[in-house]
């Protein structure tokens, strides 16, 4: 059996708050979005303000990033976050980024249901990340 490789990088401290900027600006992208109507846009700026927001956690927190292709070595980086209420966190992290596919690559409408629902698991993270990092 072959181990697996987590794809990191490095990164200084001081770098967590670009990427907490990205995902201000993905999370109220969202609620514009949402007031258009426009639930592509809701779903995938949902998904990219939690991808953004892990980012910023796990700079902060462990000074490093996961740069895989594959959101889910993200998933289990933050999990490494020594904060209460880190797991339930990483699972609904999970949960965002499992919504990537369909609202990017499926051959189909991403629906209202859908998108309200990606949207509040994104902005319940998005909010704890907050709770966790320094006030800007």
């Amino acid at each position: 059996m072959t181990a697996t490789v987590k794809k990191v990088r490095d990164e200084e401290k001081k770098n967590y708050k670009v990427f907490l900027d990205r995902s201000k600006q993905f999370y109220e992208t969202v609620g514009i979005s949402e007031k258009s109507g426009r639930w592509a846009a809701v779903g995938l700026n949902a998904v990219h303000c939690a991808i953004s927001m892990n980012d910023a956690l796990t700079v902060y927190f462990l000074l490093k990033r996961s740069i895989s292709e594959d959101h889910r070595t993200a998933a289990d980086l933050i999990s490494e976050i020594p904060e209460e209420g880190v797991g339930g966190q990483a699972s609904n992290y999970r949960r965002i980024l499992a919504k990537k596919n369909a609202v990017a690559y499926e051959g189909r409408e991403f629906r209202e249901n859908e998108a309200l629902d990606v949207a509040k698991q994104a902005e319940r993270f998005y909010q704890w990340g907050l709770s966790k990092l320094p006030k800007q």
